[in-house]
């Protein structure tokens, strides 16, 4: 049973689990198209791949530095964690596996059919074993496990398929690793789409690969390693190339400790203890799957697919539109004249690239500077900001190299900056920068003006297609100073540094939010706080939070995923209502409501309330005084909290129920994608349409990481 360490607060981890199973739902959910379903079902799977590799792996580094240690929110141990994780997470892999079984079987009638060995035709064996002789066979690396051929090291999340051997009265392992290079699935001849994945492909010609042995009980087995690698700053010398220091990092990845083991048959007594012994697990990290261990593949398969058949099975096409109000001429004079606001994947991105383009070639233009936390692979944004470090502008990036799971690739390009002009800083040791923000600065005659940009989610081209954020862009100039103090600040090694505007942690964002809701607790039942964001943890903001229901404060808090404060629990949160969005876009937006009418106080920002947020990174909030901007936010945090039909709302327990729909359905989502289609009509093109190819990243979507 779970533990409490608060009367209203539960532990974070079972909190992300929820999160996951309710990702899960939308793949049983019928109103979906079919193979969204299926994607909600590699996402989940991929989410939970790095749940293990991050979370649960930083609970074995603490459970061997200081297993008594107590988590505050729930009471548990480091070891009672990891007992209740295991037990809620085996009931999900078999509702995953029933789920992708109930797909996989609706998708048979429009041709797309994932079969096993037993259900190929005689000709399609033959093609298979063709297939494996010429082209797989030749290129795997088998090897038997004995006094001689020691256990190999298996890789992070590869697959391997694995035997008995017998020869004469010895017995002993066989292991063959899936190739990495070649496709996880091997598509076979005919109109339908018929595929048969790659290790069930290898596991049925075992015989062939270990010719002189005797082959029993196989399967396919794939570890999953502690990935919680963030280097030890404290360590690093000043004199040190930071950049060298990520890569050699990120090459231990894959040899850190198994958190846990995956397989598809059930293991026998003995295998299970030899697995045990040798990767330091208990049979409770020993995980049993019916479905494939990597469905990467599913991304791609709605391309191969007719598009009479497509249009029935995946959501029907949206691309973020042209921006409501923008008129003929520079970026730089329409944000001169107000505010603008753009909403993410509704609104396209192009606005503010066009900006950074338009101020790449500007003989008006002095600086530009911008933090960045994750970029796509192919970047627009790169390049306008290289041209103008070529055209003799002074470019300044903050890029932060320990943005998990994306390091290589912002190592990568901190380089192409450099190599272009621009100087390139990496952030401060101990303290990630997790801020967005971009500056511009122009000399107009004798003065100084700035256009200052500060955003809720990543400058990513691709993921602002498929994430909801808001990105805010102004003119005012005391918003501009404070961004021309900030980034000096950050040049400088300065964490404190005092502005008129911004909130920035880890020195004033939340010490500000708390003074905020102080000011709302004073206006008791008419005090209001509304509070959107990804995650919800910091033990400080929740006792405030709790205050301020005891005080009578009406409080909404929207937490995508993992909220530590439990609602609705008599005498603490009484007034609290916890609701969560999961749908056919990420929700990813941090805004900050205190107040109603001409006293509301709003803000938006980079920041979740979670302790790492506000005490261990850089973040930056910033405050919406254009009255035209925060009537948009208003409407947008109303139509969230008036969905009915993708909402869930956390009940005292910490379970996720859905609302009771009634009429008129409401679905936040939907809405926003009518209204920004009905407005655009109007609207001027600031640039082409944003390419194709979204559907590669959609993998990532949902995940409990570094957003």
């Amino acid at each position: 049973m779970e533990k409490y360490g608060l009367p209203y607060t539960q532990n974070r981890e079972l909190s992300w689990l929820r999160f996951n199973e309710r990702v899960l739902q939308e793949g049983e959910d019928e109103k979906v198209p079919l193979l969204e379903r299926m994607k909600f079902v590699a996402i989940f799977t991929s989410n939970l791949d790095e749940f293990f590799m991050i979370r649960v792996g930083s609970l074995f580094d603490m459970a061997h530095t200081d297993e008594t240690e107590v988590d505050k929110r729930s009471g548990m141990t480091v070891n009672e964690q990891l007992g209740a994780i295991y037990e809620a997470v085996a009931p999900l892999y078999k509702e995953r596996d029933q789920t992708y079984s109930k797909i996989k079987k609706l998708l048979h009638p429009y041709g797309i059919l994932g079969l096993d060995y037993n259900e190929l035709s005689g000709s399609q064996k033959k093609y298979v074993k063709k297939d494996f002789v010429e082209n797989i066979l030749p290129i795997l690396s088998p090897q038997i496990v004995d006094a001689n051929h020691p256990f190999p090291h298996l890789l992070n999340k590869e697959i391997y398929v694995t035997a008995s051997l017998t020869r004469g009265n010895k017995q002993r392992m066989g292991i063959v690793p899936v190739p990495s290079y070649v496709s996880d699935i091997l598509f076979l001849p005919g109109e339908d789409l018929s595929y048969i994945r790659m290790e069930k492909v290898i596991l049925e010609n075992l015989d062939l690969v270990f010719e002189n042995y005797e082959v029993s009980e196989r399967n396919y087995i794939c570890v999953t390693r502690n990935a919680d690698i963030t280097p030890d700053d404290e360590s690093l010398d000043i004199t040190d190339d930071f950049r060298k220091l990520m890569k050699k990092t990120l090459g231990k990845r894959q040899r850190m400790a198994v958190v846990r083991l995956e397989i598809a048959e059930k293991l026998s007594s003995e295998m299970e203890g030899f697995f045990c012994k040798q990767f330091g697990i208990t049979p409770k990290q020993i995980f049993r799957t019916k479905m494939p261990m990597k469905l990467e593949y599913i991304f791609g398969m709605a391309d191969k697919l007719p598009e009479k058949a497509k249009r029935k099975l995946v959501y029907t096409p949206f691309a973020p539109q042209n921006v409501t109000g923008l008129t003929e001429g520079t970026m730089r004079a329409q944000i001169k004249k107000q505010d603008l606001l753009l909403h993410f994947p509704y609104e396209s991105m192009n606005p503010f690239l066009t900006l950074i383009k338009e101020a790449s070639t500007d003989p008006d233009v002095l600086t530009i500077k911008i933090t960045i936390y994750r970029l796509a692979k192919q970047a627009r944004l790169v390049e306008y900001l290289s041209a103008a470090a070529e055209n003799g502008k002074e470019v300044t990036v903050l890029i932060e190299l320990r943005a998990r799971f994306d390091e290589q690739n912002n190592i990568d390009w901190s380089e192409r900056l450099e190599e272009a002009g621009c100087r390139v800083l990496y952030g401060f040791e101990g303290y990630k920068v997790h801020s967005k923000v971009c500056l511009i600065t122009y000399r107009n005659r004798n003065r100084i003006e700035y256009i200052t940009q500060v955003g809720t989610g990543n400058y990513n081209e691709k993921t602002a297609t498929m994430y909801t954020d808001l990105s805010l862009i102004t003119a005012h100039e005391g918003i501009g100073e404070d961004a021309n103090n900030f980034f000096k600040n950050m040049g400088i090694g300065n964490l404190n540094g005092a502005y008129d505007h911004f909130i920035v942690s880890p020195s004033s964002l939340k010490q500000h939010v708390l003074f905020l809701i102080d000011e709302e607790i004073k206006k008791g039942s008419a005090g209001r706080v509304i509070m959107k964001m990804n995650s919800l943890t910091d033990l400080d903001f929740i006792e405030k939070v709790v205050e301020a229901s005891n005080a009578g404060v009406k409080i909404d808090l929207q937490v995508r995923g993992i909220c530590c404060l439990r609602p609705g629990v008599a005498g603490y949160t009484d007034n609290v209502r916890v609701t969560s969005i999961v749908g056919r876009y990420l929700e990813h937006p941090r805004i900050f409501s205190f107040g109603t009418g001409r006293d509301q106080k709003l803000y938006l920002g980079s920041a979740d309330m979670m302790t790492r947020n506000t005490e261990k990174r850089v973040e930056v909030a910033c405050p919406v005084l254009d009255e035209g901007v925060k009537a948009k936010i208003n409407h947008y945090l109303a139509v969230m909290l008036a969905d009915n039909v993708k909402i869930r709302e956390m009940k005292a327990d910490g379970t996720y129920r859905k609302v009771a729909q009634t009429e008129p359905k409401v679905s936040a989502q939907s809405t926003f994608m009518k209204e920004t289609l009905h407005t655009a009509k109007n609207t001027i093109e600031v640039k082409p349409k944003n390419r194709k190819g979204v559907f590669s990243i959609l993998e990532r979507f949902f995940r409990g990481k570094d957003n």
